[in-house]
């Protein structure tokens, strides 16, 4: 099964240095216009969200809607490192990662002995409070907003896209992931069995943030200039979407939905009242018909693995041999 697991993991690295190569090769030789170039960019930005994301509220069950005041903390951290202190890009992204997980440590503590609609709630201020904090900040631009050099490229997207899967699936399927999932499935019962319930949420609280950082940085130094107003409470919303859309439990499945959402939401900018009506009719829809999401809690890998082993264990009439 180890053996089988590192064959697969080999298999999807390749598969990524593959399509890195490819685009990249796409975007030298100008086959890709900035239109383009930019969508592919907010999606890697979306999936680097959802999957931050779905840490929290799909693995360890937590009822998150302040996602975008770390990336707002993320974007302006990084902002700071790069415009005023002069620092690299690199260093910038990391500090941004550190002082949001710093964000969802200080939010964490406190208010994750709550559930429910009342965590929500207690993000959703959190959210709010770091919003109208930069208003008021002129070090920061206030709500002018903050002039950004343009940074951020292909291959830094693609490994920050890479280590965050990478991070988030090894941790998932660690005894710390199973841990979190014992607290999503029934607190009640985790606590009973001796797991610190608190301190998993809150570890996969700073990791989710952590990354909504990093993905801040990189939005951040996509545009020329950052303003609050790009980090309310409606943004946390596109995110959260992202996860329930995909399925609650399924990474798969998020990183779908933000391909799907991005490239929709796109191309309809044009339109903006025709678009949040086929934004709302696909939820809608979605809602009624599969409320589990586009996934459920499956990855797309369970429908390999399932063909594969039907093979294996089936007679050529499609009958399986008895055990």
């Amino acid at each position: 099964m180890k053996q089988k697991q590192t064959k697969g993991f080999w298999l999807s690295i390749l598969l990524a240095v593959v399509v890195y190569i490819v685009v990249q090769v796409l975007l030298s030789s100008s086959m890709l216009n900035k239109f383009y170039e930019n969508t592919l960019y907010f999606i890697c930005i979306n999936i680097i969200l959802a999957v931050s994301l779905h840490l929290i509220i799909g693995i360890t069950g937590q009822f998150s809607i302040g996602h975008a005041g770390f990336l707002a903390v993320g974007a302006y951290a990084s902002a700071i490192v790069t415009m005023k202190l002069h620092l690299p890009f690199s260093v910038a992204l990391i500090a941004g990662g550190v002082v949001a997980a710093f964000a969802g440590l200080l939010i964490g503590i406190p208010s994750l002995r709550l559930k429910g609609d009342y965590l929500a709630i207690a993000t959703l201020g959190f959210g709010e409070i770091i919003r109208i904090t930069l208003l008021n900040i002129d070090y920061v631009g206030g709500a002018s907003g903050m002039q950004v050099s343009h940074m951020t490229d292909w291959t830094t997207l693609f490994v920050c896209l890479l280590i965050t899967l990478i991070v988030i699936v090894n941790f998932t399927n660690s005894t710390h992931g199973r841990a979190c999932i014992s607290v999503r499935e029934n607190e009640i019962a985790a606590d009973a069995m001796g797991i610190n319930t608190t301190y998993y949420k809150v570890v996969a609280f700073a990791i989710g943030s952590f990354f909504a950082g990093i993905a801040g940085g990189l939005y951040a130094h996509n545009f020329y200039i950052i303003q609050p107003t790009n980090f309310g409470f409606l943004k946390s919303f596109d995110i959260l979407i992202f996860v329930v859309l995909g399925g609650l439990g399924s990474m798969s499945g998020a990183v779908i939905s933000a391909i799907l959402l991005t490239v929709i939401s796109t191309f309809l900018q044009d339109y903006p009242e025709t678009r949040m009506i086929i934004y709302s009719l696909v939820l809608v829809v979605m809602m009624i018909y599969r409320p589990q999401g586009l996934m459920g809690t499956k990855e797309i890998t369970h429908f390999f693995t399932k063909k594969r082993n039907g093979i294996k264990g089936g007679k050529p009439d499609g009958k399986h041999t008895a055990a």
